[in-house]
This record gives C-alpha cells, structure tokens and sequence, in this order.
C-alpha cells in the first residue's frame, strides 16, 4: 500500500484547490453568460449563490476527502459502506469524460497563444477571426496535435505527484495569471468608452431579472467551483488535519470569484470599447476578443498574454480533472501514480479525439441528435455531475453529517464561517433542490 501524499503548505493547497476551480468557466463561459443575462444582476446573483450553496457544496467535498484520506469512490465507500460507491464513481467518470473534451478546447487555447506569436491575428476583424477559428476546429489534424500537447502537459504534472507535481505547479502558474489577467484589465479599463461596459457590468438592472438568468447564475456558481467531478474531494484526502477548512473554501471561492469577477471587466470593458455584442455567446473569447485585439494599439502582446491566461486556467483545471480517475487507480488497485497518469493520459487523448473531430470531418455522426463534443458535453454536466452533486450534497446532510461535523471542527477551537446548522440545511435541502432544478432546466431546455 503506498504512503497516501500530502500537500507540503497550507498555500500550496489553497492556490491548487483554486487552480482547479478557476478554468475555463471563469474567462470564457462566465463573461459570455454575464453579457447574455443582463451583466451587473447575473454578476449579483452568482456571487450570492457562490458563498451561499456553493461554498456549502464545496465544504462538503473537501471535508468528505479529508475524513476519507481517499479519492470519490474510495471516500463513499469508507464512510457510508458498499451502497454509496456508486456515488463516488460518479465524480471519477464525470472527471474522466469531462476532461476528454475539455483537453480539446484546451487545445485551442494552446493553438491560439501561437497564433498570437506567429501574428497570425494582426489586424483581424469579426469576419476573419471567425474564419480563422472555424478553420481551426475544422481542421482534421491540428486541433488533435493541440490536444495531444495539452493532454502531455496534463499529464507530465500529475505523474510528478502531489507536492511535486500539481503544488509546485501550480504556485508558478496562479501568480502568473493573476498578474497576466491584472495587466489586460489595466489595459481594458483605460480603452475610450470602456466606461459603457463597466457600466453594463456592475449597474443592476433588476427588469433583467428572469428565470433564466437565476438558473444561468446558479448553474456558473457550481460549475466554476469545480464541484461534483471529484476533484475537491480527492485534493482535500491529501490535506492535513491541521489544516482549516472552512478557511481554506473561502479562500478558494474568494480567488475563484475573484477571477471571474476580473475576467468580466476585462471583456466587458474591451467589448464596449469597440462597440462590439457583450451577448455574443461562446463566439465572445476566440472570435469577438480577436477581433478587438486586432484593433487594439499593441494588440498582438495582448492577444498571446490572454490566450496565455486561457491556457494556464485551463492547465490548472485539467490537472485536477486527471488527478480523479489517477487517484482511484491508486487508492483502489494499487497502481503506481507514473504508469496511472500515463495510461489515463493517453486514453482521454484518444477518448478526446472523436470529440475534436465532430467539429470537422465527423460532424455528421452524431449520438442522440448530437455531435461527440455536444454529447459528451451534455452528458457529463447535464446528467453525471448534476446528480453526482445531488447524492453528495444528500451524503453530507443526512448520512454522515455528524462525522463530518466533527471533522469540519479540526483543528480544535476551528471556526467555521456559516453556523453548522445553516450548512446542514444546505446540504440537506437547499443543495439537492437548486442542483435537481439546474438538472431539469438544463435537460429539458
């Protein structure tokens, strides 16, 4: 049996739990739905849900691994016998198939920091920057070599180990996209009418108020904390029981929030700037920021430092996604972490590749009406992590809250920041109905 690893710091976990959380979902799906669902009141409403039932779901996580000392499947089983490792298993599969495409868009962001290099985007404007991006995904082979470059990354810091690996990494990367995004935000804000977007972004307009912009909040406030994939519950198995961890959730939900909350000025500010749609969907990072950096005095270094940013956010949450199904291997069947993380590395590359091909040559197979990508998508969020997330919230509030209760207390005299009564309540009730509503929205929409 091997020696379970353990985060070297108390920062090295906070900044490797907030590299997790913070990806993708942070600078590309929270601006384009912020610019869809009335900016200033979808702002508003995902910061109440992310310290509210977010931070409640996230805790639970954490304090699950922690008192397991083991990754989902492993920590289900420990502490509420055989019948609830189907629970776990869900957050090892969805983090597996998630990463499968989420590597693929990775790689985009890895095509498009060269692309800023090469000036492939100087001078671009909304029609060419589209053209270039649809050339892209169309193309049978590059996507898939950006993929596989990404995925190689992936997994050369999951193999390192824990500390060596996935802390250490993720205390260079952290900082530097602070200050990467820090920098384009300065610039944003000084662009001639950027006042426009702040003024979109920040004003609440409650008239803009409606089901969907609740349920789009309450939807980001999950996803972007990176819960029900497993991955807070297997970080926080490597966590010492010195450690705090309420401390440690509010500070991942403060950086968390915190880059989204700068992702938006960043966009929002540059969008107006140039009269462009703040409602432009997922279109709004790698056809409408291009076109703007394209017009932007000094836009080529803007342009790699963004897709830069992208790339490194979007690092820091593949490396939790693999570190999921590499921990089971390990806790479950023994396998060594080198031969785990380069087995599964080269399987999600190939599981990846019909997902980067459904955009070209393969659009035309689809399963249930959709492409591989868009199955794969709405399989994983839609039904493996939504229901996932139901059973872990039910696990924490009615079958072994009183174990994690105490385990939430260590180290003695700990506080937490919510009374443990309102988490239970959470956990109990207010967590499985906001998830199911999601889930039913989602699925029926």
């Amino acid at each position: 049996m091997h020696a379970r690893e353990q985060w070297k710091s108390r920062t090295g976990f906070i900044l490797a739990a907030a590299g997790s959380a913070v990806g993708l979902g942070n600078i590309w799906r929270f601006p384009y739905l912020a610019g869809e669902h009335g900016g200033g009141v979808f702002l508003a409403l995902y910061l109440i849900f992310v310290f509210t039932i977010g931070i409640s779901i996230l805790l639970a996580e954490l304090t699950i691994g922690r008192a397991a000392k083991r990754q989902p499947a492993g920590a289900f089983r420990a502490l509420g016998g055989g019948r609830w490792v189907a629970a776990g298993y869900f957050g090892v599969a969805a983090a597996f198939f998630v990463l499968s495409f989420y590597s693929v868009v990775g790689g985009w962001t890895l095509a498009y920091v060269v692309k800023a290099t090469t000036g492939a985007l100087d001078g671009a404007t909304a029609g060419s920057a589209g053209q270039v991006f649809n050339a892209l995904i169309a193309d049978p082979l590059k996507p898939v070599a950006y993929h596989g470059v990404f995925m190689a990354l992936t997994t050369f810091i999951v193999l390192r180990g824990v500390a060596g690996g996935i802390e250490a990494t993720s205390k260079l990367l952290m900082p530097a996209l602070f200050i990467l995004l820090l920098v384009l935000v300065g610039r944003a804000v000084t662009l001639p009418n950027a006042g426009a977007g702040l003024a979109f972004y920040l004003q609440l307009d409650f008239e803009k108020v409606t089901g969907g912009t609740v349920i789009a909040a309450l939807s980001q406030a999950f996803f972007s904390l990176s819960v029900g994939l497993g991955a807070m519950i297997t970080y926080g198995s490597y966590l010492d029981v010195r450690e705090s961890l309420p401390k440690s959730a509010a500070w991942v939900a403060i950086i968390d929030s915190g880059v989204a909350f700068l992702a938006g000025l960043l966009i929002f500010s540059a969008v107006f700037a140039f009269g462009l749609d703040p409602a432009a969907g997922p279109g709004l990072t790698f056809v409408t920021l291009p076109a703007i950096f394209g017009q932007m005095p000094g836009g080529t270094i803007f342009a790699f430092a963004f897709f830069l940013l992208l790339a490194v956010a979007a690092l820091t949450s593949a490396v939790s996604l693999l570190e999921v199904p590499v921990a089971y291997l390990m806790d479950e069947h023994g396998v060594s972490r080198r031969r785990a993380a380069l087995l599964l590395g080269a399987i999600v590359f190939l599981l990846g590749i019909p997902s980067s091909l459904s955009l070209g040559v393969w659009s035309d197979f689809t399963l249930f009406g959709l492409g591989v990508m868009d199955f794969m998508d709405s399989a994983t969020t839609k039904i493996l992590m939504p229901f996932g997330s139901i059973l872990l919230s039910l696990f924490a509030g009615w079958v072994v809250y009183p174990r994690l209760a105490r385990e939430l207390m260590q180290p003695a005299g700990d506080r937490i920041a919510i009374p443990l009564r309102v988490w239970g309540i959470v956990c109990k009730f207010l967590g499985p109905a906001a998830i199911i509503w999601i889930m039913a929205a989602s699925l029926f929409s």
